[in-house]
C-alpha cells in the first residue's frame, strides 16, 4: 500500500496528526455521496457520536464548575455546524474532497454542511483505525489549531448567535423569539420564551430567571433539534 504523502493526501494528514494505517478509511471518509455509491455517510454517523463522546468528556474535565445546562449550551456550539465547518477551513479540508461534478461546480467545497460532514467521518475514520485515544488527539488537534487560525469560530459564542448563523449557513431568515409566559413574584419570576424558525412547523421552548436567559434556553434547544436534522 502507497502512503498518504506518495498518494497526494500527506499534507492533509500532517494537518490531521495522524499517519493512517489503512488509508482507504481516510479516502472514504472524504468521498461525498455525490461523488459515489459508496461514501460517507456511515462514517460520518459514527463520527457524530465519537466527536459528541469526546466534547463531553474534555468539558466534564475542564469546567469543574459549569452546571449541565451551561456544558449543554457549550457543547451544542462546538458540535454545530458552523464550528465543524471551521475546522474544516482551518485544515483546508475542502480541497481534499471527493465531490461529484455537479456539487464541486456549486460550491460544495465550501458548503457547511458537506465540510461538517466530511469533519465527523475522518474522525470515524481515525477512530476505526487507531481507536478512541486517537481520535480524542485528533479532536483536540483540530480545536487548537482553529483557535490560532483565522477561522475561528468560537466555542464560547453563546447560543443565539450560533442559531443565527447555521440558519444564515442554510439561507434561512432569522429566528423570532416570543415571550409567552412570565410566572413567579418580581424577585424570582420565571420567563418561558418560544422561538420559532421559519419552515419549521415545532417551536422550540426554553426558561430562565430573565427574558435573556430564555431565549438563550430556547435557542439551545433549536440547535439541538436543527443541528441533528442537518
Amino acid at each position: 500500500m502507497r502512503s498518504t504523502s506518495e498518494t497526494g493526501l500527506g499534507r492533509l494528514t500532517k494537518q490531521l496528526g495522524y499517519e493512517f494505517t489503512d488509508e482507504s478509511l481516510l479516502r472514504l471518509a472524504l468521498t461525498h455521496r455525490s461523488a459515489s455509491a459508496t461514501h460517507n455517510e456511515r462514517l460520518e454517523f459514527l463520527g457524530d457520536s465519537v466527536l459528541g463522546f469526546v466534547i463531553a468528556e474534555m468539558l466534564y474535565q475542564q469546567r469543574r464548575k459549569s452546571t449541565e445546562g451551561d456544558l449543554s449550551r457549550l457543547r451544542a456550539s462546538m458540535v454545530s455546524k458552523p464550528a465543524l465547518a471551521a475546522h474544516a477551513r482551518a485544515i483546508g479540508l475542502g480541497e481534499h474532497l471527493n465531490l461529484g461534478s455537479g456539487e464541486s461546480k456549486s460550491g460544495g467545497r465550501e458548503r457547511d454542511s458537506i465540510l461538517a460532514d466530511a469533519v465527523e467521518a475522518v474522525i470515524a475514520a481515525v477512530y476505526l483505525d487507531g481507536g478512541l485515544s486517537a481520535a480524542t488527539a485528533l479532536i483536540k488537534r483540530l480545536v487548537a489549531i482553529e483557535e490560532n487560525s483565522g477561522h475561528k469560530a468560537s466555542a464560547e459564542k453563546d447560543n443565539k448567535t450560533a442559531l443565527q448563523e447555521l440558519l444564515q449557513a442554510r439561507k434561512v431568515a432569522l429566528p423570532v423569539y416570543d415571550v409567552v409566559s412570565i410566572e413567579g413574584a418580581a424577585h424570582e419570576q420565571v420567563f418561558r420564551v418560544e422561538c420559532r424558525v421559519e419552515g419549521i412547523a415545532e417551536t422550540f421552548g426554553g426558561s430562565g430567571e430573565s427574558k435573556k436567559e430564555a431565549e438563550q434556553a430556547a435557542a439551545e434547544r433549536a440547535l439541538l433539534v436543527l443541528g441533528e436534522s442537518g
